[in-house]
This record gives C-alpha cells, structure tokens and sequence, in this order.
C-alpha cells in the first residue's frame, strides 16, 4: 500500500512538471491555428457541392484558378439547386450547359471581397455588385433582403452563413442565382411592390412583364422604376384610391414614361440637360445640377434616388416621383 501511495504521488508530481513546461512552451511559442483551405478547397471537400465544383471544372474562364487566389464571397448553390437549375431550365446534365453561359451564371454568384452575414444583417437589404457580366460588360447586381433570413434577389436563402475560407467567404445558398433582368429587381425589391401591381394589372394590352424581362428588341432598356410612395402621391394627385381606378390608356402611357428603349443609360451616362425619348413616344430632360433629376413634359421633377442597378437585358434607377405624359 505504501508503495502504491508513492506511485501516485510520483505520477502527481511528473504531471505538474509536465504542465509547467507545456506553460512555459506556450508563452515562448505561440500557438498557430491550423491554415484554412481556400474557396474551392471547401467546395471540394464538402459533399453536398459537389456540383459546384464540376461546373467550376467546366465553365469557360478557369474559375477553380480564380477563386483559388483573390478575395471573395462566393454564394455556393447545393447539389439539390444545380438539379432544380438544370431541370427548369431543360437541361438533362451539367454537359449540356453552355460553357460561356455557365460561367457567367456561377460568377453571377461571387462578389469580390468578404461580405458577413453580419454585414449584411446590419444593411438590412440592397444591392451589391457581382463578377457576371451583360453583353457590354457592365458587372451585374445582386438584390439582398434579410428580414426573414438572408435572401438574393427574391429567390435564393443562405442555408449555412459565414464558412471562412483562406480568400474569403462562403455562404451556402438553397436555389442557383440565375441571370437577372429588370424584373428580377423589381419584383425581388418590395420598395417596387406598387410598380409590379402597375405593371401586371389584368387589363393590360401589352405584356409588359415579358417585355421587361426580354433580352431581344427593345432591349438594352433604361428604367426608372418608381417607389411606392411615388405611386402613393400619383394617386393623390390624380384624386383616386387604387391603381385600378387609372384609366387603362393613362396608366399604360404613364409606365411607357419610365422606359427608355435600346439603351443601357447608367448614371455616369448622364449629362447636364441630356434628353431621351421614352417607350410612350415622349421626351425627358436629365439634370445634374444640385442632384440627378428627371424632368417630364409637364415641368414636374422627379430625382433619381438609387442609381446603376444592372441587369442582363438594361439598368434600373429608383425615382421618388412618377413621371407623367403630357396631361391638362
């Protein structure tokens, strides 16, 4: 027994000496955590992305070298968003994509720099800029909204946030973020809720929904979509309580007002007294003088309120005033 006893004090005493040298180790040498993988070095070593990873292997632009190196924050679309993508959009497997057309729809899902979670909670929502591209190189914009969990452009949720990579930031996303036109944003943007409901009233001759959302003739178009409030005081204006008391031929002017045809007009386009005629055959003169402004035929000013939200088929600017046609 006596000896056992003197056995255990031994092993005490060697395990105190044991954790004075590791201490003293730890205050000479500091302790490295270990090297995080890179953007692709996560994709690949998680399961679930594995189609990311082959359309990175295939898309045009050797995207697995660029998003090895650089800063970003790359929206990664599960397994399960690369099959919902291919079969809406009649693809039988990844091969059959367009190679070109691929990469421009993964780099529609990478946005140079880090972007948190928290950074974005902390905006609340509003628009980034992508590395995906228009046919005039305009890099596109990506819509963010996180009053109910992280969502871009009104389609796809951030399923796992913040999974830190050596160059940057990898939000898991439940849908493939496809590429955006004017609608996507108005649609996506609640600030626009009101120019949607204008826009899809039952009545309407012309489809502007499929115009809009038309990469063909007359695109590239330049709108100025108009808020809910701005839609709030036409109403006053006009004396009614709803859209649906507007005159069909009224409002279908007063949309044509907003849209000017064939031209990707961004707000460095813009010059001092700078004119262009709209879908409804009427001109509006720009100003820059105290801030960007819209002047329609009637003398009203309405100003550009958010600036350069590209799309593949044109731009959108926010305005806080309807602009009218020429009216008595």
């Amino acid at each position: 027994m006596k000896n056992l006893l003197n056995n255990y004090k031994l092993l005490i005493l060697l395990f105190v000496g044991l954790m004075t040298i590791s201490c003293s180790d730890d205050d000479d040498t500091p302790v490295s955590n270990p090297e995080l993988g890179t953007i692709v070095e996560i994709a690949i070593d998680t399961p679930d992305l594995s189609n990311l990873v082959a359309a990175l292997g295939a898309a045009d632009g050797d995207l697995v070298t660029t998003l090895s190196g650089g800063e970003f924050t790359v929206l990664a679309p599960t397994n399960a968003a690369f099959e919902t993508f291919l079969s809406d959009n009649g693809f039988a497997s990844l091969g059959d994509v367009p190679t070109d057309v691929l990469a421009n729809i993964l780099l529609n899902h990478v946005i140079s720099g880090s972007v948190s979670s928290t950074d974005l909670a902390t905006l609340g929502a509003g628009y980034s800029t992508t590395n995906a591209t228009n046919a005039d190189g305009d890099k596109l914009s990506i819509y963010f909204n996180t009053s109910n969990g992280v969502v871009f452009n009104g389609v796809s949720s951030v399923a796992a946030a913040d999974v830190t990579a050596s160059n940057g930031i990898v939000h898991v996303v439940d849908a493939v973020i496809g590429l955006p036109t004017v609608v996507t944003f108005a649609t996506a943007d609640p600030t626009f809720e009101t120019l949607v409901a204008a826009l899809t009233r039952e009545d309407h001759q012309e489809d502007f929904v499929s115009i809009l959302s038309s990469s063909d003739e007359p695109a590239p178009l330049t709108v100025f979509a108009p808020t809910n409030a701005a839609f709030g005081d036409l109403l006053s204006f006009l004396g009614y309580s709803t859209l649906a008391e507007i005159n069909l031929g009224l409002l279908e002017n007063v949309l044509g007002m907003h849209v000017v045809p064939e031209a990707n007009v961004r707000s460095g386009d813009l010059t001092e007294g700078m004119e262009a005629v709209t879908v409804a055959d009427e001109t509006i003169t720009f100003s820059l003088t105290t801030a960007p402004n819209i002047t329609d035929p009637n003398g009203f000013v309405s100003n550009i309120i958010v600036v350069d939200v590209q799309a593949m088929n044109g731009v959108v600017h926010a305005v806080d005033k309807v602009i009218l046609p020429a009216v008595d």
